[in-house]
């Protein structure tokens, strides 16, 4: 377990890097007008996760053990938690559980929106 935690943290930590160069990149290429940085880095990182997904589980089985807690809960974790979220919307589609994967994405979305303004709205309170 301990040196999963190593990993995880080591893969974390690059991706975090990552997704400050793209953001940053961005930033200085399109402007602040509109969030491309971080659209970039969740279409990256749940293309990557698409490709990592299909390597570890159907092309490398028994690799998923090893390599995901770097790769996929460390580095795409640390780059874009999108990813994993894309991921777990498009298992749901492939077992055939459309309802599913509708409601957990659709769900995801306004509650994790409206979990965002609320901790906006405590924090401004907790503030004034």
């Amino acid at each position: 377990m301990g040196t999963t935690l190593v990993t995880v943290a080591l893969g974390g930590a690059i991706g975090a890097v990552l997704r400050f160069l793209v953001v940053s990149a961005a930033l200085r290429s399109f402007g602040p007008g509109f969030p491309w940085g971080t659209l970039l880095v969740n279409v990256l990182g749940s293309f990557a996760m698409g490709v990592i997904a299909v390597l570890l589980m159907e092309r490398m089985p028994g690799s998923w053990r090893n390599v995901a807690p770097f790769l996929i809960t460390g580095l795409l974790g640390g780059f874009t938690t999108f990813s994993a979220f894309s991921l777990d919307v498009w298992s749901l589609v492939e077992r055939g559980r459309l309802a599913a994967a509708g409601a957990y994405a659709g769900g995801s979305l306004v509650l994790a929106v409206s979990a965002l303004a609320a901790g906006l709205l405590v924090a401004r309170g907790a503030t004034q």
